[in-house]
């Protein structure tokens, strides 16, 4: 197993993010990294650095409009008077259909679902890093490599195609889906983080071509609040192609078995030739965010129960948050391809 990686990841580093409207500290914080790789090193894998491999990939799911502000909003947002050091929003559109601003707090609005993504000068670059990460992972896929892991830091999957949130900026399991379906591959996502996958789910709302299937604590009471619900299948022509299975709080092992096995069955199902797996360690018991409570184990149960199905899989980092087993946690699932 390739382990694909770029240092540029470390430079975004958010200070701050509001939760139940008070400051706190951003958990979404480069030491991960170091804790990730910790789990990586245990098991000896080759770490390699993705190339520049342009923007065509990232620009089949987000338009240049988006991508645009990604950009540019940092130093837009520095020449406002007494504006705060990170780019956070505060206010919102009641709907994204509504007319779209000129203004830089008006724009952040729109493109923000929430205040957990704040955007510093830093942010973009190491974004656009992630997104590689994960692209170059999916083309060790199609090279023919049997599992790849992507490294990706910031996440991805509470991004849609013009609205970061939840410390995501860019889609990146969305990103490597779509490539390898462009490509021909049959594939299905499989979300495994606490969180509900809502920005992927976004992204192949309608298509029919990704089958779409996230496991994480439901919703109702639980930060994405607004997706995840089970009645969410999808809609047009991919009406059928999303699955939510959602878990109440404070689920451990033995439920979470369950769920993963009812969502592999529907990838069965579906005929997937290719797998990416949205790779979540923060429903660890010990995660900071407190919401399931798989235990280490119980991580190395889903690795192999995943591993079976025996399809190319393309691994891409999500949440997980730092705790003492963030590592081992990782070392756990990625041992069994190994």
């Amino acid at each position: 197993m390739k382990v694909v990686f770029s240092n540029a990841q470390r430079a975004h580093d958010p200070q701050m993010f509001l939760s139940s409207g008070a400051p706190k500290p951003c958990p979404e914080k480069p030491a991960r990294i170091e804790a990730l790789l910790g789990g990586v090193n245990r098991l000896g894998l080759p770490v390699i650095a993705p190339p520049d491999a342009g923007m065509a990939a990232i620009r089949a799911v987000h338009p240049d409009r988006y991508l645009g502000f990604l950009e540019t909003i940092h130093d837009r947002w520095t020449r406002i008077e007494g504006a705060s050091p990170e780019v956070i929003p505060n206010v919102h559109p009641a709907n994204r259909t509504d007319g779209y601003p000129k203004s830089a707090v008006g724009q952040a609005g729109y493109h923000m679902t929430d205040t957990s993504c704040p955007i510093s000068g830093q942010t973009w670059g190491a974004a656009l890093a992630s997104a590689q990460t994960a692209i170059h992972g999916a083309k060790l896929v199609l090279a023919g490599d049997r599992v790849a892991y992507a490294l990706c830091r910031p996440p991805g999957h509470h991004c849609f195609p013009e609205l970061a949130g939840g410390f995501c900026y860019l889609a990146n399991t969305a990103i490597a889906a779509r490539l390898l379906d462009g490509a021909g591959c049959r594939v299905a996502v499989l979300d495994v983080d606490l969180h509900h996958g809502n920005g992927t789910q976004g992204v192949f709302w309608e298509d029919p071509r990704v089958l779409t299937v996230s496991i994480h604590c439901h919703p109702e009471r639980y930060y994405p609040f607004f997706w995840g619900y089970p009645e969410e299948i999808g809609a047009g022509a991919g009406e059928g192609t999303n699955l939510n299975l959602c878990l109440e709080r404070g689920s451990g092992d033995d439920l979470f078995m369950a769920a993963l096995d009812r969502a592999l069955e529907r990838i069965t199902l579906w005929g997937a030739d290719t797998l990416v797996l949205a790779l979540g360690l923060d429903a660890f018991v010990g995660d900071p965010f407190a919401g399931l409570a798989v235990t280490t184990p119980g991580f190395a149960r889903i690795g192999r129960r995943i591993a079976g199905l025996g399809l190319p899989t393309l691994i891409v980092q999500e949440g997980g948050y730092l705790c003492p087993e963030l590592g081992d946690n990782l070392a756990a699932v990625l041992g069994a391809w190994v």
